[in-house]
């Protein structure tokens, strides 16, 4: 995916936070502290050959308060909001929001969806109510009984049919935006080979350089949410079918292994950081 001498040739930074992004708008807290992962000396950044990490959501925030790291490196972040200002697009790396639910087999669950005929959901979203976009999804569809969205997942419910048999149960798994327009739940549906409906302005889809995301999720603007379940029911069953194969097809790029793989995650955000540095020579060019 990325040339040897390439990845050699970055500088991986890494960022260590102290304060959350409330602490970092008032000027609070400000500590950051930042090391060079090959020798740990301090040198002056003035060049993109650099990267700075952050699957934290204080990331961007982080970087605003330190000039140099917002103008002279290829920030890769979850948080890949581009309405903040922070994040741009075409320079920076937007970062999968991934849960290991298992470490030492990362691979546990993975897989397994049910026929379609077998899938006796429409759409499920289990979690909190935080944010802007939640609380409008539980409002209109909460009681819904083919939208099966809950405020976590109740013990009477989970006693018979877990998290994870819920994706792999259902057609579609939302994915609403929570406090940042990122979510696990994105992932999350991938691996268990659930159709994601994202509902977040202004996010970056991940590896969108080389994916057509539109093949295997849908994106809902918030503002139609009230018309959720009639986007869902109006997806006819030829396209749904070709959605739910290219999730498949595409798992293996959102992977975690103890030792990487070609074309998994670590190498997708390697190839990421790698496009965008090219990007921005031929842009100086």
């Amino acid at each position: 995916m990325v040339p040897d001498t390439e990845i050699a040739n970055l500088d991986l930074w890494c960022i260590k936070q102290h304060a959350v992004k409330e602490r970092w708008e008032e000027g609070k807290n400000n500590k950051v502290d930042i090391s060079a992962r090959r020798g740990g000396k301090m040198k002056k950044i003035q060049t993109q050959d650099q990267s700075v990490f952050s699957p934290m959501i204080e990331g961007p925030y982080t970087t605003t308060a330190h000039e140099e790291l917002r103008e002279n490196t290829i920030k890769a972040l979850c948080n890949a909001d581009v309405s903040e200002g922070i994040f741009v697009r075409g320079k920076d790396v937007s970062l999968p929001e991934t849960t290991i639910r298992s470490p030492k087999n990362p691979l546990r669950n993975v897989g397994g969806g049910k026929p379609v005929s077998k899938r006796s959901f429409l759409a499920f979203y289990a979690g909190n109510m935080h944010g802007r976009v939640r609380p409008i999804l539980n409002k209109y569809w909460g009681d819904d009984q083919d939208m099966r969205i809950y405020h976590r997942l109740p013990n009477r419910v989970s006693k018979n049919m877990s998290y994870v048999q819920h994706m792999k149960s259902s057609k579609f798994c939302i994915c609403p935006m929570g406090y940042e327009v990122n979510s696990p739940r994105i992932v999350e549906a991938i691996y268990y080979e659930c159709v994601p409906v994202i509902i977040a302005d202004n996010f970056v889809l991940p590896f969108d350089e080389v994916l057509d995301w539109s093949a295997f999720s849908v994106v809902v603007a918030e503002q139609d949410i009230p018309n959720l379940k009639n986007i869902l029911l109006g997806i006819p069953l030829r396209r749904y079918l070709s959605m739910l194969s290219c999730v498949k097809m595409l798992q293996k790029h959102f992977l975690w292994h103890a030792k990487p793989l070609k074309y998994d995650i670590f190498h997708m955000i390697l190839h990421s950081i790698w496009f965008n540095r090219l990007n921005q020579i031929q842009l100086r060019q």
